[in-house]
């Protein structure tokens, strides 16, 4: 999970931010390689069923080129009617496999668009519940931490511009629609970033398996902002003392370790559920 065990041990930043996933195989902030499929420069590459009807559905993303499977263009029919805001190119499902490689899974979808604008620190809202990655770098971790925050009204995901997850379709199809909803908000440095939050009145959760302090114990009132550390690492330590409170899940059977998206699941559940 997010910490040193894999057991839930956590173990001046700019005004806007970048989504990951949109730059395909580059990093948060800066160009990376060209994608083999020639998509135009900052393009979003999305695939797969999820990822692209959400972002189909999203009237703020600007759409390039679609190509479609026969059988994925009737079922984007079947969704959208005449509403879908793009005509499919039709090819075969290889066409696809052989713009994202092998190992894809594409189910017949493939889109190029336009990157979605993220807020700063200052567009968020006042009562925000917010997520803040300490380099966590898997776009598997982090495409599955984005669909737990969407589903649980995360307002943005706190991440910085180096040590951030790359900028690949693999994150985008993880995140199962889920970057359409929820935006990354990009610092130069976490540590600063989570001061300023502090100063605008965030309570600053730490996750560490060793903290005193279990989630089951804790009421926090928004806003606030779920600090999660790398796998294999945690929290770096000028992160966790930039933290309020350092808490853990608290364990009760033989295995005591989770993977960080996991982790990330229960422990939104447990602290960022709106008051009753």
């Amino acid at each position: 999970m997010t910490g040193r065990r894999n057991d839930g041990r956590p173990g001046g930043p700019p005004r806007s931010g970048f989504r990951p996933g949109f730059r395909p195989g580059g990093r948060p902030g800066g160009s990376g390689p060209r994608p083999e499929s020639g998509a135009p420069e900052g393009a979003a590459v999305l695939y797969g069923w999820h990822p692209v009807v959400q972002a189909l559905g999203n009237a703020e993303r600007g759409l390039h080129r679609l190509l479609a499977t026969e059988n994925a263009a009737a079922r984007l029919t079947e969704e959208f009617g005449d509403a879908l805001r793009i005509t499919p190119e039709l090819v075969r499902p290889s066409e696809i496999g052989r713009l994202l490689g092998p190992d894809a899974v594409h189910q017949g979808l493939y889109l190029e668009a336009e990157p979605l604008s993220a807020p700063g620190l200052d567009d968020l809202p006042a009562d925000a519940l917010l997520l803040a990655l300490d380099q966590i770098t898997d776009p598997h971790n982090v495409g599955a931490i984005v669909r737990t925050a969407a589903a649980f009204g995360v307002a943005g995901i706190v991440t910085t511009v180096r040590h951030a997850p790359g900028a690949t379709g693999v994150l985008a199809k993880s995140a199962s629609g889920g970057l359409e909803h929820v935006p990354f908000v990009t610092v130069r440095n976490l540590a600063e970033a989570l001061i300023e939050l502090g100063e605008r009145g965030y309570t600053r959760i730490g996750l560490d398996s060793d903290a005193p302090a279990s989630l089951d114990t804790l009421t926090i009132a928004r806003p606030l902002v779920i600090v999660l550390g790398a796998e294999g690492k945690g929290l770096r330590e000028r992160t966790r003392i930039c933290c309020d409170i350092l808490a853990r899940i608290p364990f009760s059977g033989a295995i005591r370790s989770l993977n960080v998206s996991n982790a990330a699941a229960i422990t939104l559940y447990a602290l960022g559920r709106p008051p009753a």
